[in-house]
């Protein structure tokens, strides 16, 4: 009689152990899973980690030129300007402004995704003599870097660096330079890239922006 009580009781607890067992698969099928990346295929980046990811993963196609790119050029003033404009999948993705001077000259490139303007980076030279002969001069230029994160078009962390480049001595490395935070004029650049837009069908070179 003891010996069939036992049994009994093994029967249950090995019944018990798989009918656990069984509950925890189910459930375990029913629990989403965690996706690895944090910025959707199709998703515009919502901070500033996601922006440097997506900056990250276009600057690589810009890289190996896997774009597609249409330009035009225009002169204003004694300034000589261009603007490029780089696709994938027929939808834009970066944007590029280039204007000059005799003295100066200006870059910006305007980061794309979802017709949403993510990030910014600005470049300002302006050049002079410094010193040397006549015969060989020495040249001095003056950089300003920008660095802008946007979210819904507002900048969300605005970076800023100088340094000085000459064309005789020693000089710093720019990579080496830290960036400082800064207040960028990105209504300004916002109203640029728009009239951009607005011009890149355009024919008629002499006109300015």
């Amino acid at each position: 009689m003891k010996n069939s009580i036992i049994a009994v009781c093994l029967v249950l607890i090995i019944s018990c152990n798989k009918q656990r067992e069984g509950l925890e698969k189910n459930s375990s099928k029913d629990l989403p899973k965690i996706k690895k990346d944090t910025v959707l295929p199709d998703g515009t980046p919502k901070n500033i980690n996601e922006i440097k990811q997506e900056f990250t993963a276009l600057n690589k196609k810009l890289l190996s030129r896997s774009l597609d790119s249409t330009s035009f050029m225009y002169t204003c003033n004694e300034i000589e300007g261009k603007a490029d404009f780089y696709y994938e999948k027929q939808n834009l993705r970066m944007v590029k402004h280039f204007f000059a001077d005799s003295h100066f000259s200006s870059v910006t490139n305007y980061y794309v995704k979802n017709n949403d303007v993510f990030f910014i980076f600005k470049e300002e030279t302006l050049w002079q003599f410094d010193g040397g002969t006549p015969e060989k001069p020495i040249t001095k230029d003056s950089v300003s870097e920008q660095r802008i994160y946007l979210q819904k078009g507002k900048a969300i962390q605005c970076l800023e660096k100088h340094f000085t480049v000459r064309s005789a001595g020693k000089n710093v490395n720019p990579e080496k330079v830290p960036n400082k935070s800064g207040n960028c004029n990105v209504k300004e650049l916002m109203e640029i890239y728009q009239k951009i837009l607005e011009n890149k069908d355009r024919k008629d070179k002499m006109l300015c922006l």
